[in-house]
């Protein structure tokens, strides 16, 4: 954990600040151009510095005040038929993944986190697409993955990435408009159910406060980049995302890290 420390963070300083507020600039930066993906960068780099618990009630604290601006031009614009079914079955599969949170040794959850995270991004570059328009059992389910990822470790946007991502009859646009969409109604659902375990404190709020600035400017930066982006670029990039994600948090690299 020290040497991890000694590069990102001068000595002298905050160190765990600085790595918090590192991790909310690069975080947000992912969540503006993408729609999604805040977690998958947070989460590994915060948990260089605070426990697993406290990271999950963090990436809430700072997503949740952007979420529903963020969300205000995509209401109207979101395939609903797509996305209620998705939030119903992330509703009803949160509250798993918040038990075994708190249940199951980190070094378990990593490690399957990050499997599945891989074999998706696996399936996804040796050209495997979703043909058609999801049906109701199959959002149900998807949605599902997403609220057990949000219960485990606020990684609810992998399973809807992956599913949107491989739909060749979605544009990027309108996948990022049902992408947000999704999260603004799925942070109501989550934050209440955070605080009721426990893991959304006081605490973790004031924790939270100096990280905004950082996330809010990461945000400001990738939205306007967003603007400029072509539809493959947009891909690439999110599945660049997804697959960074899984690397940097895989636990063979916690001795050369100093993690554990």
């Amino acid at each position: 954990m020290e040497q991890v420390f000694s590069v990102l963070a001068p000595q002298g300083l905050d160190r765990t600040l600085l790595v918090l507020g590192l991790a909310a600039l690069l975080g947000g930066l992912v969540r503006g151009f993408t729609g999604f993906g805040f977690a998958m960068i947070f989460m590994p780099l915060a948990g260089l510095a605070v426990p697993l618990p406290l990271a999950s009630a963090l990436i809430w604290a700072l997503d949740a005040p952007f979420a529903l601006p963020l969300a205000a031009r995509s209401l109207r614009k979101a395939s609903w038929r797509e996305v209620l079914p998705l939030l119903a079955g992330a509703a009803m599969a949160l509250p798993l993944g918040l038990w075994l949170l708190l249940t199951l040794p980190s070094l378990v959850m990593r490690w399957l986190i990050a499997g599945l995270i891989l074999a998706a991004v696996l399936a996804l570059a040796t050209g495997w697409r979703w043909r058609g328009r999801p049906g109701l059992t199959l959002s149900f389910g998807v949605g599902g993955l997403s609220g057990l990822g949000s219960g485990l470790a606020q990684l609810g946007g992998m399973p809807l990435a992956i599913f949107w991502l491989s739909a060749q009859n979605k544009s990027a646009a309108q996948m990022r408009h049902d992408l947000v969409t999704y999260f603004a109604c799925a942070t109501l659902v989550s934050g209440a159910l955070l605080a009721w375990s426990g893991v959304l404190t006081s605490s973790a709020l004031l924790k939270a406060v100096p990280l905004l600035v950082p996330y809010g400017l990461g945000i400001l930066i990738g939205t306007r980049c967003y603007r400029f982006a072509s539809e493959s670029t947009f891909r690439r990039i999110a599945y660049g995302v997804i697959a960074l994600a899984a690397l940097i948090s895989l636990p063979l690299w916690d001795g050369w890290l100093g993690r554990g």
